[in-house]
């Protein structure tokens, strides 16, 4: 299979990431509070990845037209309805971003500063170039950076490769390693609604949306080992990228005067 391209060039990094120290080192009340604050704009920038195949694979505008494979518009479609519009625990509707910012208000996290560091990357013209000259910390800066750098290049192969190996291929396993290290620890924080979103990934992810956007890269790589190539080296980069995003949660956890933004 072609896919195994991709599993083999990923392997190694991808098993580093899922043995990453961060995992265990999330103790305290403060600690969560402090991966939370970085790892919300993970969650926004997998939004923007989905809605960029959405985008690309189907038509978003007016007068509507029938655009591109209907296969592929079912796919990305249905990933798009839960995480645009899911459920809570109390089964209320919301994005899985709105969700998360729900756990950080939980958690006791103030979340006006990512908001509003958010809308107005949201609103730039230059996305890139306001990353680069934001306070952000420099690896959520990075992060944010690979991922557009990915969207804007307008591979949809690409962009499905990052969105698939280095999100929802990943999640559910990572996600699962990050709710075992918080059973070991005796914080006080309304746990609930963040375990709500990780166990809700984790669902989603491995039985649904994970082979659904597998199916989606294969697609629109077809039989072309440049784009399968191409693929692979995409996926690798973002988890790399997510790596130096840990390591930058980490550092800040053992160094609580180190900034966000």
């Amino acid at each position: 299979m072609k896919e195994n391209i991709i599993s083999s060039e990923i392997s190694d990094v991808r098993n580093r990431l899922l043995h990453h120290q961060l995992y265990t080192e999330i103790k305290t009340d403060e600690d969560l509070r402090t991966f939370m604050s970085s790892h919300i704009y993970a969650v926004w920038d997998f939004m923007s990845l989905l809605k960029a195949l959405q985008n690309s694979l189907t038509c978003t505008s007016t007068p509507w037209v029938p655009k591109g494979n209907p296969d592929l518009r079912y796919l990305i479609n249905e990933i798009v309805l839960a995480e645009e519009t899911d459920q809570d625990q109390h089964g209320n509707r919301m994005s899985h971003y709105e969700m998360y910012l729900n756990a950080m208000n939980a958690a006791g996290v103030a979340t006006e500063k990512a908001q509003d560091n958010i809308t107005k990357l949201s609103q730039s013209d230059h996305i890139l170039d306001e990353i680069d000259s934001s306070a952000l910390a420099s690896h959520i800066k990075q992060f944010l950076t690979s991922t557009f750098s990915i969207i804007q290049r307008g591979k949809d192969h690409e962009i499905a490769a990052a969105f698939t190996y280095g999100r929802e291929d990943l999640i559910p396993e990572m996600f699962t390693e990050i709710l075992s290290g918080l059973a070991t620890t005796q914080i006080a924080t309304d746990l609930e609604p963040i375990t709500y979103y990780f166990d809700r990934h984790i669902e989603l992810d491995g039985d649904e949306h994970g082979p659904m956007a597998h199916k989606m890269v294969a697609m629109l790589c077809g039989d072309d080992p440049i784009k399968w190539q191409e693929a692979a080296q995409v996926s690798k980069e973002a988890l790399e990228s997510r790596i130096t995003l840990f390591d930058g949660i980490l550092e800040q956890i053992h160094s609580p005067a180190l900034e966000l933004a």
